[in-house]
């Protein structure tokens, strides 16, 4: 199997693209029916007023659903690309770990729906969104 095809190669944060990196979003692990990971949010990830961007948010919910979308409709040759991304904020965060879980709520032959929720070290939940994927063929398929 290539090294890119192997579930835990997608762990490895030199996988996980620039604008991934630059995030700081690490994946724990990874299957068609859960991923989990975390992002340790500093002073870079503030607004001008001292508190998280929801735009790290956003971007990680997308992340989490898109990874665990793609693994599941891979071995049909597809990938998932997000068409909705619907994310609340619960609560204001300045600093720590995310944890991040993502679990499909449907997943279906040309669309998915996952649930992603990002809570503090407390358990106490920050932020949670829904993801509307759509499965697409992986190009050159």
């Amino acid at each position: 199997m290539p090294e890119a095809d192997r579930p835990d190669a997608a762990l490895a944060p030199e996988n996980s693209g620039a604008f991934l990196r630059a995030v700081g979003l690490r994946f724990d692990s990874v299957s068609p029916t859960e991923v989990r990971g975390h992002v340790d949010v500093t002073a870079e990830h503030h607004t001008p007023w001292g508190i998280t961007h929801g735009g790290l948010y956003t971007t990680v919910i997308e992340s989490a659903a898109s990874v665990g979308a793609s693994l599941a409709v891979r071995s049909r040759g597809q990938f998932a690309v997000g068409v909705g991304n619907q994310t609340d904020f619960l609560r204001s965060h300045v600093a720590g770990r995310l944890d991040v879980v993502a679990t499909p709520l449907q997943q279906g032959r040309s669309l998915q729906l996952w649930l992603v929720e990002i809570a503090d070290e407390a358990g106490r939940p920050i932020a949670r969104g829904q993801v509307r994927l759509f499965n697409r063929d992986l190009p050159g398929h």
